[in-house]
């Protein structure tokens, strides 16, 4: 099992900073895929940004140019930096990390983080 724990989320005032962490632990092989996704009420579950162990990344269109995504290998851990906050970022933003755990079966399993509020207001 793999256990993300985020931190970093609250209340920050429109065209302002938050920095989202989420840290990753348990029992497993390697890491592949981590990244982060919302949810605002009434909505579906989005992906933000994403990056894979070679540190390519992926972006969604809300987020280019004003969020960075990064990760340390070492430490199991991803980041998201969100800058130029606007009302509409408000969500439930999820940690999320595709888990290989066996060297012998290439299959990777889902994991989320339970959830961190950033709330932005206008």
């Amino acid at each position: 099992q793999v256990q993300l724990v985020e931190s970093g989320g609250g209340l920050v005032q429109a065209g302002g900073s938050l920095r989202l962490s989420c840290a990753a632990s348990g029992t497993f092989f390697s890491i592949n895929v981590m990244g982060w996704y919302r949810q605002a009420p009434g909505k579906q579950r989005e992906l933000v940004a994403d990056i894979a162990s070679g540190r390519s990344t992926n972006y969604a269109d809300s987020a280019q140019d004003r969020f960075t995504i990064s990760r340390d290998n070492a430490k199991n851990t991803v980041s998201l930096q969100m800058n130029s906050l606007k009302p509409e970022d408000t969500a439930v933003y999820y940690c999320y990390a595709a888990v290989r755990h066996s060297v012998l079966n290439t299959r990777q399993n889902a994991y989320w983080g339970q959830g961190t509020q950033v709330t932005v207001s206008s």
